[in-house]
């Protein structure tokens, strides 16, 4: 991403492009700044003249969207419902392939989610652009009241594929809230932990399919597994299945062999085994066979990575057939089942040299076909880590003071969006209004921070959009510079995952607003904090402050075990400043227990004071009037004022 591009926000990518639809003047009023703020074309019709930054379209406007309707991932509508209805109804066709349709009324103050809710994106995006115009969303589906994730939507998260099955139906039993078995084999069980209390799913033990302690008899089930599942009809329960990718398909063979000939092999491999084509992640082979013409076709057309190996590392590899011709052609002896042993193994970051075939759940398979050249040799090993082909996204988030009024809308919608939430337990309770059902929240203590960096590279390298939520500006004593320390140091390119910092009203700040006006000239900001910078730098860096006669933010001036801090502090600046300077304390600014003081430096320890405090110390000029706290802009020296005026 060039750094030009940074400004525009990653969240909503996936919903590009977007049009947006405006027959009077009110529409057209509301939908332009929700149009410029998430990139979508404004259509307006030629009645209402030229407005800037829209698109205009004549005649009707029923003609209108049949026109472009394939053009656009989503819809948004100034018009009424009904009349939305009748637009769209003929070019409906299901609801997995059907775009978002989003309603907004004239006044700006509904955004109802129409049409394509689970998997159009209508409900995320209705939620996001409620949040932009300040207005109420309106999200009809069953799994929103709940708290559940949608059942359609699911796998999504961490590129599953949908299978077969009934999905109307056990969506259905889901809203009833009636018990959902699920067995689940493979892929991640994040999904899980993060569910609401009382939801109405309970799981099977994969291995010997023994009931769970707490079995009811199910109304629906819900398989998750690489196995290919034929449903009877004459079953009354609904059953539907997710893919998680995780089949590699090792893959040799002759020179020339055609994409017919690989593709016809891979289905009956499938068919066989009862494997299901959509938890294939991937082809592996040697690497000679890079170029193989027919292999990468086959790649391009399912949206395959093609992993390729050296004979070095697939010749380390034990396995159940080896060949001596193999060997003695491309020097290792085996391709198809060392190859889809390494690419398990690679999934799950284990070492290539392990001397096992475990993983391999088909051994190699030869195959031709009359009227095809070549031959194709297949295996196919299994990775116990699902295969993604979602670009992870870190998005690093400010939360500002805590009240969600205090955080910028973009802030608000990045975390609403969000596939995963990661936050010190506090933040996370402070912006909860904000999650949304199906989330995976992963609350980690105050000194954690490491860890919770750690963390969202995890979740990202998952393929997951990861909010992760400082207090204040994330760019400042937050999590925006340990999460790229962290990136850097695991070889980050820059661009996978994708970053966005988004800013939030600093501590500093927010204190400053509550007393006033004291960082109207040259300020700085020093942490106390002696965790994670040597205290000998710390005092430096006081004592030039004081000296140069700074207004001066202390963050985290006293812990429970660090208490001496904030005294040798207060005596470094007595040294500079008068006694009477005026300092402000401030103690959980915005939140429920705020608690504002505004004293001198002398009596500055008199003061309760702790992690969740921002010590504002006056420069020589700084005053107080009344309640407020004054820094001026400019120094007087003699009757002259140095300002900036």
């Amino acid at each position: 991403m060039n750094v030009n591009e940074r400004r525009f926000n990653l969240i909503l990518a996936d919903f590009l492009p977007i049009a947006a639809i405006a027959t009077t003047p009110g529409a057209a009023k509301v939908l332009l700044p929700v149009c410029l703020s998430i990139g979508a074309d404004l259509w307006v019709s030629e009645s209402l003249g030229e407005i800037k930054g829209s698109q205009v379209y004549s005649g009707s406007l029923r003609e209108h969207i049949a026109h472009i309707w394939s053009q656009y991932h989503g819809f948004i509508f100034g018009l009424a419902t009904g009349a939305v209805v009748r637009l769209i109804a003929p070019l409906l066709k299901d609801k997995s392939v059907d775009p978002a349709v989003i309603v907004i009324d004239e006044n700006g103050k509904f955004v109802i989610s129409l049409c394509g809710g689970h998997q159009g994106g209508a409900d995320r995006l209705a939620r996001a652009i409620a949040l932009s115009l300040n207005a109420t969303p309106i999200l009809t589906g069953a799994a929103n009241g709940l708290g559940l994730p949608a059942v359609d939507l699911l796998g999504v998260p961490f590129g599953w594929n949908k299978g077969a099955g009934d999905w109307t139906k056990v969506a259905a039993t889901i809203a009833k809230n009636e018990p959902v078995q699920v067995i689940q084999e493979v892929g991640s069980t994040l999904w899980q932990n993060h569910l609401p209390k009382g939801h109405p799913f309970y799981f099977e033990d994969p291995e010997n399919q023994l009931p769970s302690t707490n079995y009811q008899l199910p109304k629906a089930r819900i398989w998750i597994s690489f196995t290919q599942r034929r449903f009877s009809p004459d079953s009354d329960l609904p059953k539907v299945q997710w893919h998680p990718r995780v089949l590699w398909l090792g893959i040799g063979c002759e020179r020339g062999s055609s994409k017919k000939l690989i593709e016809s092999a891979i289905q009956q491999v499938c068919q066989k085994y009862h494997l299901a084509e959509s938890a294939i992640a991937g082809i592996a082979t040697i690497d000679i066979k890079a170029d193989e013409v027919g292999l990468i076709e086959v790649c391009q057309e399912k949206n395959w990575p093609l992993k390729t190996f050296s004979a070095e590392i697939l010749g380390k590899i034990n396995v159940p057939n080896p060949s001596t011709i193999v060997a003695a052609e491309v020097g290792t002896p085996s391709v198809a089942e060392a190859a889809a042993i390494c690419a398990g193994l690679e999934m799950t970051g284990k070492m290539l040299v392990l001397q096992d075939w475990t993983n391999l759940l088909v051994k190699k398979q030869i195959f031709r076909l009359e009227g095809e050249r070549g031959a194709v040799t297949i295996a196919v090993g299994l990775s116990e880590k699902e295969y993604s082909d979602r670009t992870g996204k870190i998005l690093l988030i400010g939360t500002g003071p805590g009240q969600l009024e205090q955080m910028t809308i973009a802030a608000q919608m990045a975390i609403s969006q969000a596939d995963a939430v990661v936050g010190y337990s506090l933040y996370i309770d402070l912006i909860s209004p904000l999650l949304k059902p199906g989330q995976i929240v992963e609350s980690l203590p105050i000194t954690q921070e490491v860890e919770r960096a750690k963390k969202a590279i995890e979740l990202a390298d998952k393929g997951l959009t990861v909010a992760v939520i400082s207090s204040g500006d994330s760019g400042i004593y937050g999590m925006a510079g340990l999460v790229l320390e962290e990136l850097q140091a695991h070889g980050w390119d820059g661009q996978v995952p994708g970053v966005q910092v988004f800013p939030g009203i600093t501590a500093l700040q927010a204190a400053a607003s509550l007393v006033g006006a004291p960082l109207m000239h040259d300020f700085c900001a020093v942490s106390l904090s002696d965790l994670l910078t040597p205290w000998s730098v710390i005092e430096k860096r006081l004592i030039a402050a004081a000296e140069a006669d700074f207004v001066t933010a202390l963050y985290n001036p006293k812990s429970q075990t660090r208490t001496e801090q904030i005294a040798f502090a207060q005596q470094i600046f007595l040294k500079y400043r008068n006694p009477t300077t005026p300092v402000a304390i401030v103690r959980s600014a915005y939140r429920e227990t705020q608690e504002i003081t505004i004293t001198t430096l002398e009596k500055l320890l008199e003061s309760s004071i702790d992690m969740l405090t921002i010590v504002l110390i006056g420069n020589s000029n700084t005053l107080v009037h009344g309640d407020w706290m004054i820094t001026p802009r400019g120094y007087k020296v003699g009757v002259i004022e140095y300002s900036d005026f």
